[in-house]
């Protein structure tokens, strides 16, 4: 017999969030991956290219950390972008060694378009809320993202460790 269905019912728990917060995001992300397919775009090319336009210029050594993925696997993104002419890697005047990554004309352009579409997603998937309500979901949720990543920001083991 089932432990669980033994039990009392003393009272019942709050309604969980989780898996309603879970299915909007797949549905969002969803639309949001055929929208960018669109325009020949992937996720981690959003990313990048938004980075790219808010910083104007990165060392690949710096956007791979920013992006925290793996230099190895930041050339083959920087790749797939520089060939669809929405970036381009320069040498650094400062060591030419080393390369810089600034996004183009086209990929300011593409990631516009791409903005404006995902707008659209996010409307029609919040499309039941008023404007102010959207604008308190935002602000809870940036509440609760503060919240969570203050957490992960844990001191370094000693080296010995």
């Amino acid at each position: 017999m089932d432990v669980i269905a033994e039990l009392p019912v003393i009272s019942q728990p709050l309604p969980l969030c989780a898996p309603l917060v879970d299915h909007l995001a797949r549905r969002m992300r969803g639309e949001m991956e055929a929208k960018l397919a669109a325009l020949d775009l992937r996720p981690r090319h959003l990313v990048t290219l938004t980075l790219l336009r808010d910083l104007g210029e990165a060392g690949q050594t710096d956007l791979a950390a920013t992006l925290q993925i793996d230099r190895t696997n930041l050339v083959g993104l920087l790749n797939e972008l520089e060939a669809s002419e929405l970036i381009e890697r320069r040498r650094s005047p400062q060591d030419r060694r080393r390369h810089t990554v600034a996004i183009t004309t086209q990929g300011r352009e593409r990631l516009a378009r791409a903005e404006f579409a995902l707008a659209a997603v996010e409307a029609d998937v919040l499309a039941a809320l008023e404007p102010r309500q959207r604008a308190e979901l935002y602000a809870l949720l940036q509440q609760v993202e503060r919240s969570s990543a203050a957490d992960c920001v844990k001191p370094a083991l000693p080296a010995d460790c």
